[in-house]
């Protein structure tokens, strides 16, 4: 697995630490994804950024989500990212976000016919997500009985497109980008909004939280989240 190590030394409240801070993601553009032997997306550029203006050595690796998920929670100095913050997840780890506010929806192969009005009626249906996404955490909640759970959102899309399940779940941004590029995928059913950050690790110091958090505040408040959203052909987040 490719990974990228910025080798840089940084004091965090007078002390120097000789951890490298682990930045775990996915497969799942245009957040996070490989292109040409490097980690490129619209959260990888926050990441870096935020990185690099807080002097912090760390790596950055792709994972499969469940595998990276767990992890994070298990390793101290490891942050998860693009991670959706649920009550599930919430006391597992601290944040920092967001680094994509969306909402989530139920999507369906165009021309399906697939149309629930409200979550009761979608429950009828196959609903593809990925393990230990927070959408599957969504699905379990409610009591969906039908979910059927992949490894990465590229085979449920697949799964999708191949009438193997009747609707999968993603963020509206997700599915707007791979609309425009063609899939032949339709929004369903749009669900409740989210935020979307950093998961990190309870042992991490809360004051290097407290760093993170002040530079990805930064990147909002200067405009720069934003402009790195319309490059990758996302809505802004405001």
């Amino acid at each position: 697995m490719r990974h990228v190590i910025f080798a840089l030394v940084f004091l965090l409240s007078g002390t120097a630490y000789a951890e490298t801070l682990k930045l775990l993601t996915e497969e799942y553009p245009p957040y996070n994804f490989h292109e040409n032997g490097t980690i490129q997306g619209a959260s990888v550029e926050q990441a870096e950024l935020m990185m690099k203006a807080l002097g912090i050595e760390y790596s950055l690796e792709i994972l499969p989500w469940a595998r990276a998920l767990s992890i994070t929670e298990n390793q101290p100095w490891t942050c998860l990212f693009t991670t959706g913050h649920d009550d599930e997840r919430d006391k597992r780890f601290k944040w920092v976000e967001p680094l994509l506010i969306d909402h989530m929806v139920m999507v369906r192969k165009a021309g399906s016919g697939v149309n629930p009005a409200n979550i009761e009626e979608a429950k009828r249906f196959t609903i593809g997500t990925q393990r230990e996404d927070f959408s599957a955490n969504f699905l379990t909640k409610n009591n969906f009985p039908k979910i059927d759970l992949a490894a990465d959102m590229e085979t449920t899309v697949k799964k999708l497109l191949s009438d193997r399940i009747d609707l999968m779940m993603t963020s509206k941004k997700t599915f707007e980008t791979m609309r425009d590029q063609g899939k032949a995928l339709e929004s369903a059913l749009v669900l409740e909004g989210k935020l979307y950050g950093f998961a990190c690790n309870l042992s991490l110091p809360d004051d290097l939280i407290v760093k993170m958090q002040a530079q990805l505040d930064r990147l909002i408040g200067n405009g720069t989240q934003d402009r790195i959203m319309v490059k990758y052909g996302l809505r802004p987040n405001r």
